[in-house]
């Protein structure tokens, strides 16, 4: 049996609830990507073009810090990785987290929450910065995503 990952960065807690049902609904080990300085809400205002959030985002390059490192991350062979849609996109701490790792041979599968965006070009943006693993296109959930509707569709990847 493969060993599985749920790694997540959540902004308002919407992605946490669902990376932790989807751990605990395909009995994978669960990882928070936090921000080595934390996002306040001032530094979340997609509305100022200033705020912290719109900086990075407007910065291809930018590559916020993360605060600890996954342990052993050579023993997974399937790795999700969630977060919420900014910009029509991963947010550019998820760049930081798939730089970090070498994933070769693994299995990368995003999923995302968002208000309506879609996941837009997230999976090739994590390919192109994990050419040596396989990372698929994702899908979105809504908050209220159920344990069994997210091992149904956790089970083709693992």
């Amino acid at each position: 049996m493969s060993k599985v990952l749920v790694a997540y960065f959540s902004a308002s807690g919407v992605t946490a609830k669902v990376a932790g049902s989807l751990a605990k609904a395909v009995g994978a080990d669960l990882y928070e990507i936090m921000p080595e300085i934390p996002y306040t809400k001032a530094d979340l205002n997609w509305m100022n073009k200033k705020s912290r959030s719109s900086v990075e985002m407007n910065d291809r390059s930018s590559r916020p810090a993360i605060s600890a490192k996954v342990e052993n991350m050579e023993q997974y062979d399937t790795v999700f990785v969630g977060f919420p849609i900014w910009w029509y996109r991963e947010p550019s701490i998820i760049d930081t987290f798939m730089e970090s790792y070498d994933f070769s041979g693994k299995t990368v599968v995003p999923f995302a929450t968002s208000g309506g965006s879609g996941l837009g070009d997230s999976y090739k943006n994590m390919q192109a910065l994990a050419p040596a693993a396989t990372v698929k296109d994702g899908k979105k959930f809504s908050s209220s995503a159920s344990e069994a509707s997210l091992k149904e569709w956790a089970q083709q990847f693992i």
